[in-house]
C-alpha cells in the first residue's frame, strides 16, 4: 500500500506497475466537465429516442423497451471485399467481416442503468443473450460493450450500447482465449473460475457478492476503480445462464453501478465488455477453459472531474496505476446501495 511494485495479469500475460503514493500528489491538469443533470427525457434531436428519425433516414419505432437496430456507421460490414495478397511478410492484411448493432436499453434518455428497476435490467441481459445467440451462429466473436459517459465516446445521452460481431477473434479474445486454455491445461481448473474462488475466500479486494456472482477489483487492475465481474459457477458464455442467473445478475450489476454513481456522486462514466468463449464454429470445439465474465474500466481517478491519463509510461512502457486496488475496493465497498439521487 505504500511502495511501488508490479502485478502479474494471468489473464493478458502482462504486468502493471502499481504506484501508490503517487494518489498524494497536488492536481494541477485537466478537468473534466461533469455529465449533465438534465438530460431530457425525449428529444426528437437525439437519433436514439422513440419517433426519432436517424442519420439515415430511417424513423425508429414508437419502442416501449428494449430495441435493436443496425449501427448507421458500422465498422464491420458483411461483404467487404478481402485485401489483396502480400508481397512482403512486414505487410500482411487478412478479410474482415461483421455486423454492427446498436441496441438501447430503455426508451427514456434521463435514466441509467443503475435508475432502471430489475425487470428492466433484466429485459436488457435478455436482449444481449439473445443477439450472442443470433450473432454467433455465424460469427466467432460477439462483442457487446457499453461506452457510458461522454468521457468514454459517447455521443447520445440516451441509455445503450453496442454489439458488434466480427469474422475473426479479436486481440483481447485470441489473448484470454490462448492464457485460460493454458491455465486449464497446467491446473486442471478454468483461470477465473478459480480466481472466484479465491477472491471470496479472500474479500479484501471484494465489491459485492450474491449466491451467483461477484465483483471485485481484479489484483491486476490498471484503471482505478476497474471492476471484473464474475460467475461463482462455471459458464462458458452469456446466452448459458439460468432464469435464476440472470435474476441475479440484473440484481449485481445495479448494485455495482449504483455504487460507482455514489462514488463522486455522478453519473459514472466507463467502458464495459462481456467477454465469453467464441462462438460460430468454436460452439462446435471444447471451450472448457473459458469462464464468462464483464469487464468494467471506469477513469475517473480522484473525483468527477479529475480523470486517469494512460499516456507516456503507459503508452510506451507499461501500464501504471495510482492507488492499490485494495484501497479502491474498499472504498467501493464501504459505499451506499441506495443511490444518491
Amino acid at each position: 500500500a505504500e511502495h511501488q511494485h508490479v502485478r502479474y495479469n494471468p489473464l493478458r500475460d502482462d504486468w502493471v506497475l502499481v504506484s501508490a503514493h503517487r494518489v498524494k500528489r497536488p492536481w494541477q491538469g485537466q478537468l473534466e466537465k461533469p455529465p449533465p443533470e438534465n438530460v431530457p427525457r425525449w428529444d426528437p434531436k437525439n437519433p436514439l429516442c422513440p419517433g426519432a428519425t436517424r442519420a439515415n433516414g430511417e424513423v425508429n419505432p414508437k419502442y416501449e423497451g428494449t430495441f435493436v437496430f443496425p449501427n448507421d456507421f458500422p465498422a464491420l460490414q458483411p461483404d467487404a471485399p478481402e485485401p489483396d495478397d502480400s508481397d512482403h511478410p512486414l505487410f500482411r492484411a487478412a478479410p474482415a467481416q461483421g455486423v454492427c448493432k446498436v441496441m438501447c436499453f430503455h426508451p427514456w434518455s434521463d435514466l441509467t442503468l443503475p435508475l432502471m428497476s430489475l425487470p428492466e435490467i433484466r429485459a436488457v441481459i435478455d436482449t444481449w443473450a439473445e443477439l450472442a445467440t443470433e450473432l454467433g451462429a455465424s460469427y466467432p466473436w460477439v462483442q457487446i460493450f457499453e461506452n457510458k459517459g461522454e468521457m468514454m465516446g459517447c455521443s447520445n445521452p440516451h441509455p445503450h450500447c453496442q454489439v458488434w460481431a466480427s469474422s475473426f477473434l479479436p486481440n483481447e479474445a485470441r489473448l484470454e482465449d490462448q492464457t485460460q486454455r493454458q491455465h486449464l491445461s497446467q491446473h486442471g481448473v478454468p483461470m477465473l473460475l478459480e480466481y472466484a474462488e479465491q477472491e471470496a475466500r479472500r474479500k479484501e479486494r471484494l465489491v459485492v457478492e450474491n449466491a451467483d456472482w461477484l465483483v471485485v477489483v481484479p489484483y491486476w487492475a490498471t484503471w482505478p476503480y476497474q471492476t471484473l465481474l464474475l460467475p461463482r459457477h462455471h459458464v462458458c458464455r452469456l446466452q448459458d445462464l439460468s432464469d435464476s442467473e440472470k435474476d441475479s445478475l440484473a440484481s449485481i450489476m445495479q448494485r455495482l453501478l449504483i455504487k460507482y454513481d455514489n462514488l463522486f456522486e455522478v453519473s459514472f462514466p466507463y467502458s464495459m465488455g462481456w467477454h465469453g468463449a467464441p462462438t460460430g464454429a468454436f460452439l462446435e470445439e471444447d471451450c472448457r477453459h473459458w469462464q464468462l465474465h464483464a469487464h468494467y474500466y471506469p477513469p475517473l481517478l480522484r473525483s468527477a472531474t479529475v480523470r486517469k491519463f494512460m499516456v507516456g509510461y503507459e503508452m510506451l512502457a507499461q501500464a501504471q496505476r495510482d492507488l492499490t486496488p485494495e484501497q479502491a475496493a474498499e472504498r467501493l465497498r464501504s459505499l451506499s446501495e441506495v443511490h444518491y439521487k
